[in-house]
């Protein structure tokens, strides 16, 4: 039996380097979960990914709840979340301080050059084995394919994962049909706020910026200006996005504001996977949930090479990102057993070096 401090240490690593939003938290999730520990089996962790994007939240996060509940239960749920929550909400609550302090962000693009191009290789390494088993038949890549266009052309990636889900179910029943024929704001307010928005936000956590510029800049409660620079520093710190309500509770209402901003934003995910995971096994016994879960599967494949490909569109802009992002795509795949984070750290030293040439 895996033990709570693996458990813990795993994902506190991972949330210290997972650099570059949800597909690339899940890619290195796979590779440490899947390939490494053999804690479950790519259809299995394909599965909860599926299940995952249906219901509201971030879903990386709530990816590491799943891990830790299929080895620990309720335990290993509330240490894997909290242990992958923990370094951003840390880094991100001391870059509010010091915007407080200051009223400017730190100047880390040269820091995070080449961590970009690095992370792009981890997605599309991931991406691979993730497809071989989401792609199951001519049907399944079909569906993939018109996710993958439909996102690369701007569609909302839940209406596309929603609409796979409901091809795949109409697909089985035609299938069977043939074969029978900045102000104080007081505490209770920051909390409930981004306790609404934590279990009403679908798909990943860059739509937390037009949720919150709904629910705080339109009614006065925070300037634009403050909003843009907290997604900024969301941004070059690791971990879920979300961790920017770290920030703007900060700002909000100080240290307080903080706390319960962030207990707010994450409670609910904690709440929704405890809920999903016992439930999952049950509902995979259904041939109807089933027909509609593998189209999200092979959906979620496709979003994630979207990701993959948007990516590669703003970080690959030279021939240095270029080189960073080639050498550690071709070091994951000669060197199987090889730790995502010397691929971050890789691309981090090299970003770095490079950026001054």
């Amino acid at each position: 039996m895996t033990s709570l401090k693996e458990i813990s240490l795993l994902f506190l690593k991972l949330g210290s380097i997972s650099f570059g939003g949800p597909a690339a938290h899940i890619a290195m999730m796979e590779d440490e979960v899947v390939r490494k520990r053999g804690w479950m089996s790519h259809q299995h962790f394909l599965d909860l990914v599926g299940a995952t994007n249906l219901i509201p939240g971030p879903n990386s996060t709530e990816m590491t709840m799943h891990c830790g509940y299929e080895q620990r239960g309720w335990k290993g749920l509330f240490v894997a979340g909290a242990s992958f929550i923990a370094p951003a909400v840390l880094i991100t609550g001391i870059i509010a301080w010091l915007y407080q302090l200051y009223g400017t962000l730190p100047d880390a693009e040269k820091y995070i050059y080449g961590i970009k191009p690095a992370v792009i290789a981890i997605i599309a390494n991931a991406a691979i084995p993730l497809g071989k088993k989401a792609f199951k038949n001519i049907t399944l890549i079909f569906l993939g394919l018109a996710v993958l266009i439909a996102t690369l052309f701007g569609i909302n990636e839940i209406y596309a994962l929603f609409a796979a889900g409901a091809a795949g179910v109409l697909l089985y029943f035609g299938k069977s049909a043939k074969e029978k024929t900045l102000s104080i704001v007081p505490g209770l307010q920051i909390f409930l706020l981004f306790f609404k928005t934590g279990a009403l936000l679908y798909g990943s956590g860059y739509v937390l910026f037009a949720f919150l510029d709904a629910e705080l800049v339109a009614t006065g409660l925070l300037s634009r200006e403050v909003l843009i620079d907290s997604v900024a520093a969301g941004q070059f710190t690791p971990g879920p996005v979300l961790s920017t309500a770290t920030f703007i509770g900060w700002q909000m209402g100080g240290i307080t504001g903080s706390l319960l901003a962030t207990l707010g934003i994450f409670l609910p995910s904690f709440l929704f996977v405890a809920l999903l995971n016992p439930l999952l096994p049950r509902l995979k016994k259904s041939k109807i949930f089933s027909a509609f879960l593998e189209a999200v599967n092979a959906a979620s494949v496709a979003v994630i090479i979207t990701v993959c490909i948007k990516m590669g569109m703003d970080a690959l802009t030279d021939w240095k990102s270029t080189i960073i992002a080639v050498l550690s795509m071709a070091s994951l795949l000669y060197f199987k057993k090889l730790n995502s984070a010397f691929i971050v750290l890789g691309g981090a030293l090299a970003g770095y070096l490079l950026y001054f040439i």
